[in-house]
């Protein structure tokens, strides 16, 4: 595990103190957790991306043709 300073506004900072003596652990700990939950968020929604788009399935009409366009307004 590696050490980081971080800067965050003072009404950012108590909120985050509160939140840590809440949860029964420390600030540091409680930022780290945050922060992995976010990568792992972000990989996953990434990763659910990459596989819609390798889909190409939903792509195809299979070769019907696609249906018109509306042309009336409302």
């Amino acid at each position: 595990m590696k050490n980081v300073t971080i800067t965050v506004e003072d009404a950012t900072l108590e909120w985050v103190r509160i939140e840590a003596a809440r949860r029964n652990t420390s600030v540091s700990r409680l930022v780290g957790e945050m922060l992995t939950d976010k990568m792992q968020h972000d990989d996953a929604y990434a990763r659910a991306q990459r596989d819609w788009v390798a889909d190409t399935s939903s792509f195809s009409s299979g070769g019907r043709p696609y249906p018109q366009r509306s042309t009336q307004n409302g």
